[in-house]
This record gives structure tokens, sequence and C-alpha cells, in this order.
């Protein structure tokens, strides 16, 4: 939402931190539940099938907010029904409120949305001993998204709290993380209404592979740069204007790579942007409706299936998804329906690896809620009752 590190931003406006303490002040805590569970076992480079078929499936979370948790979140899930099974979490990984794996599988990276920001790397382990291999300075406060770039060979994540993105170096060998060799504050343009700064959201690299995109709700603007994959560093060839108070937060392309789905949590609004590989120029359409009615909703982030046909919108304040059929090769978003999430304040939400399952992460209820995906119609449906978790924030199945 706003600046984390104070209570209130602008004009009386709940910030980031104050935000999200309101809304665990609500929410009551939620152990991972182990009675029964099965082993989260994960195999990094040799495969990831655990015991009976399943598979594991990590959490991320707030460690230092009430009702948050005290770790990653270790959990496993059953791909044939969605059932989810918890195993516990790790330790001595604070506020990992994203998290993303390597091209290869082998090391799983959360970022610590703190004051004084950091990356963390974990080499994954077939037995379930994860292990911590260490944490590196970002260089801004309250990172809230990181991505590898797909060489493997880079780090990339965004500061929210001080409107910066940074590149880290990635170990071939080993997954681990070297010290930062880039960091770009986003100076320009000036902050949109409301805004007390930029607030960096995303940084995710171009399906094409030759551009690196950064999304920051506090300048209304879309970051276009090129990655000089010898050095580390990031170069601005151009920029992408939303109305002034959209808030872009995410955004996710489709499969033909050249249209990208924008997510805009501040006016409650979705944005098809045509994506120029030649130049990394994005170019955003018309603002569009979520179907949540009247007001904000905080739409938090869109997930599109594999064959490009549909694409889902997670909804935080009306605690739905919203779906859309993608017609004219991805250039176009018509709005079918709603669905209700059921849980309260959908943060995240992915697919399985195989996609025929979609994950909610619900960060008020404390709940992961799971659908089955209908490949033909695209239609939702729960498989079950929802793993109760704390805080969960970010769902990141394995294959």
């Amino acid at each position: 939402m706003n600046d984390r590190s104070s209570a209130r931003g602008p004009s009386g406006r709940l910030g980031r931190r104050g935000f999200l303490g309101a809304l665990a002040a609500g929410a009551s805590a939620a152990g991972l539940a182990t009675a029964g569970a099965a082993p989260a076992t994960a195999a990094g480079r040799d495969g990831h099938r655990g015991p009976k078929g399943l598979r594991p499936l990590f959490l991320g979370t707030y460690t230092s907010m009430p009702g948050g948790g005290s770790g990653i979140g270790l959990a496993a899930y059953d791909p044939a029904t969605g059932r989810i099974t918890g195993n516990g979490e790790l330790p001595g990984v604070a506020d990992p409120s994203f998290l993303t794996l390597s091209p290869d599988g082998g090391t799983l990276y959360a970022v610590d949305e703190s004051t004084d920001g950091a990356v963390t790397a974990v080499a994954l382990a077939a037995d379930g001993a994860h292990r911590v291999l260490g944490s590196r300075p970002t260089g801004g406060a309250g990172p809230c998204h990181l991505s590898v770039h797909p060489s493997g060979r880079w780090l990339l994540s965004a500061n929210y709290t001080s409107g910066s993105v940074a590149v880290h170096p990635v170990d071939p060998a080993t997954g681990a993380l070297g010290e930062r060799t880039d960091l770009v504050p986003h100076s320009a343009p000036p902050p949109g209404p409301g805004q007390d700064g930029p607030h960096a959201h995303q940084i995710v690299t171009t399906p094409d592979g030759g551009h690196v995109l950064a999304v920051d709700l506090g300048t209304d603007t879309v970051y276009t740069y090129r990655l000089d994959a010898s050095a580390g560093t990031l170069h601005q060839v151009s920029t992408a204007a939303l109305r002034p108070g959209a808030g872009p937060r995410h955004l996710t392309f489709h499969p033909g790579g050249r249209y990208a789905y924008l997510a805009n949590e501040v006016d409650n609004t979705a944005v098809v942007c045509a994506y120029d590989p030649a130049t990394g120029r994005l170019t955003p359409g018309a603002p569009q409706s979520t179907g949540t009615g009247p007001g904000t909703s905080y739409p938090a982030q869109f997930l599109v299936t594999p064959d490009g046909r549909f694409a889902y919108l997670a909804n935080r304040g009306h605690n739905s998804l919203t779906r859309y059929a993608v017609e004219e090769d991805g250039a176009r978003l018509r709005l079918l329906d709603t669905v209700p999430v059921g849980g309260d304040f959908p943060r995240h939400i992915t697919f399985s690896p195989d996609h025929r399952l979609l994950f909610a992460g619900n960060q008020r209820s404390n709940t992961v809620t799971v659908f089955a995906v209908d490949p033909d119609s695209g239609d939702l449906r729960p498989t079950g009752t929802p793993f109760e978790a704390p805080m969960p924030v970010c769902v990141l199945p394995l294959p």
C-alpha cells in the first residue's frame, strides 16, 4: 500500500506497516497444521516429488507482525486433490513476505521486508533439511518482491518503502548471493496523488529475456531496463505512465509475450499493456473494470493460463477472484465473473506447476484456499477445507 515505515502516510492514509498491522489486529493467529502431516520434502535439482506423490509448498509471511509466522512456512500439497498438509516452519528468515525459486529448482529466495531490507538464499534438500545460505542487504527499505533472471545468474528485488530496485549476483554452484551489483532509485516522475514517494512493487524479466520491468505504485510508472549480463547493472530505456493515482502493483504477461496485464491497486482497475520486444516499451491501454463494483478493492495480482485463454485477478477488499476471457491473441480482456475466494484479503495467487490448481494466500483470515481450474471453461471450483497458516502472504508450490 503506502510507506511501510510509518503508521500513516499522507493525508492520514494508512501506511504499509500500519495498514498490514490493522489487518493483523483483527485476525487470530493460526499455526501450520502438523497432525498427520506428510513431510514437505524438496529434491531441488533431483526433483521434488514427496511421499505418496505429495509436492512441497512454501509459504511467505511476516515474522515481525502479530499473527505472523516465525519463518518460511513448510507444507506439502496433493496435486490430485489440492489438499495441503503442514510441516512447521524454517526459522532464521525474517519477514519473508515474497518467495521465488531458482530456474534449476535448487534454491529458494526470500525478501526480508524490513526497514533494513535484505534478500536471503535457502538451499533446498530432498530430506527436508533445508539450509539458509545467508542474506545480503538490498540497499533499500521494505523489499516486497524479487525474481531470478532466466539465466539464473542474477537476483532482482524491489524495495517498496524506499522506491528502488536492486541486483545481486548468484553463485552458479551453490545458489548463494553475492554483494549487490546495482541499486537504482526511482527518482522521476514525482509521486502520484496521495503518495509520499516512489514505491517499487515488482521487478520481472520480460518473456523474451531482453528487458527488465519494474512496477512502481508511488510514481504510477512502469520502468523498462536492460540488464548488463556481465556487470549486473540496470540501464533504463523507457517508462510507461499510468493515469495519476492508478497505483500499479503487479503485471503478468500473456504467453504470447506481446501483452501484459497490470493490476492497479489504488484506483481498482485492470489495464492491458502492449509490449514491444525490440524497444522494451510498454504501452498501457484504457483502464477497465475488475468486476468488484464501486470504490477500491485493492486488486493484487493477475494469473494467466498457459494456453492464454483465461486470466484471473485477486481482489483483496472484495475477497474474490475475477475471471476474464482473453481475446485477440492477448490484446483484450473480457470480464466474465467474480468468484468468492473463500478467505479474507487474498494477497497472493499462483498456479500449481501443472496449472490444474490455483492457490490463494489469504492474509487476514490466515488461510490458503485451493481451486481446481477447468481447462476448457476456466471455471474455478473450491477443492476442500482452507488450510490454516500464519498470515500467508505468498504461496509457492513446487513441481
